[in-house]
């Protein structure tokens, strides 16, 4: 899918609802993630920036992820925070992404309601990755995730609660958990198909 193509489909004015359902019990720290597609060169089909979290950090430890986190007090915004995580993580500058807007938030297991930002990025970047958070970055193309046979979901009890976990195996990576989910989102989102009016 070229990035002309995926603003057409994602601009529609109906946001789907969310494939997630977990509601977590406690208070939640609000976060923000960078959903940032590249465009390798003009006309070109659309690439998904993903990473893998470094494996000693406290939560999501060797995940597959996006870049972002913790929203902080000097945020301005859910995107600010969303910019500024992905500039810190691999030194990817706000001045080549352009915001196309935000997913439905996403509650998880580790108390964190994580809202998903898309951006298209103008072309591939030189990334300055830190080490300290992030173990690898990899692009899939957009393509794989709009293919209904590359989605995995299976039945977990959680605290007694059924919930569903999503998979998107991806060659040797295994994409799964909340960037899973908010993938199937996003596909959601450009799948959408406006129900015809009846007169």
């Amino acid at each position: 899918m070229t990035k002309n193509e995926f603003l057409l489909r994602f601009n529609l004015l109906q946001r789907v609802e969310s494939e997630h359902h977990y509601q977590h019990p406690k208070p939640l720290h609000a976060a923000a993630v960078l959903i940032a597609l590249i465009e390798p060169s003009e006309g070109e089909e659309l690439q998904v920036l993903l990473t893998i979290r470094a494996s000693h950090l406290k939560h999501h430890a060797s995940q597959v992820s996006f870049p972002g986190g913790k929203v902080e007090q000097y945020d301005a915004s859910l995107v600010d925070t969303a910019l500024r995580e992905a500039f810190e993580e691999i030194g990817l500058h706000q001045q080549n992404i352009t915001i196309v807007g935000q997913l439905p938030p996403y509650e998880t297991l580790s108390g964190f309601n994580i809202t998903p930002v898309v951006g298209i990025v103008k072309l591939k970047q030189n990334y300055v990755m830190d080490t300290g958070e992030v173990a690898e970055i990899f692009h899939v193309p957009l393509q794989h995730f709009l293919m209904s046979s590359n989605h995995r979901v299976v039945n977990s009890t959680l605290n007694g609660f059924q919930h569903k976990v999503h998979f998107f195996p991806y060659k040797h990576y295994n994409i799964w958990g909340a960037t899973a989910v908010m993938l199937k989102d996003l596909v959601a989102q450009i799948n959408y198909q406006p129900r015809p009016s009846h007169k």
